[in-house]
């Protein structure tokens, strides 16, 4: 039996969460200079966001789950301060490849926290098409400042 998609709403705002990560690319590379320190932002505030679906997931744990509790609590922390970190750091294309492999980083994370059976498989796929598109965007972004 294959796992359900997830639900439309996440799967319609997920994709167009995307548009800014590609717009901005596109922008950094047609010489707009706003575009790779907003691209930056952007992607920062995703990365952050990843990191509390897990401080999510943690709070609402069933009792089966609570050993992985301190691991959830340490993801959903990480992403956040990984993210303040590259928006600090100079140069800017540093931050830009810090936050695409933070991005890519949590979505490893993730997978082996589905195969520990403690994040939904159809998250997963949703999740590894996203962060391929983001990552991407800033790599391609990071080539460019």
């Amino acid at each position: 039996m294959t796992e359900p998609l997830p639900p439309a709403p996440a799967r319609l705002l997920g994709t167009a969460g995307l548009i800014p990560f590609m717009g901005l690319a596109i922008a950094a590379w047609a010489g707009w200079p706003p575009a790779a320190p907003a691209l930056a932002a952007y992607g920062a505030t995703i990365l952050a966001f990843l990191g509390a679906v897990h401080w999510g997931l943690a709070l609402r744990a069933p009792a089966s789950e609570q050993g992985a509790g301190t691991a959830r609590y340490a993801l959903g922390v990480l992403p956040a301060l990984l993210a303040w970190v590259a928006l600090v750091v100079p140069p800017l294309q540093a931050g830009l490849v810090l936050l695409a492999l933070g991005i890519l980083a949590t979505a490893v994370l993730e997978t082996l926290g589905a195969r520990a059976g403690l994040v939904p498989w159809h998250y997963l796929r949703l999740r590894w098409l996203l962060s391929a598109g983001a990552s991407g965007a800033m790599f391609l972004a990071s080539l460019v400042v």
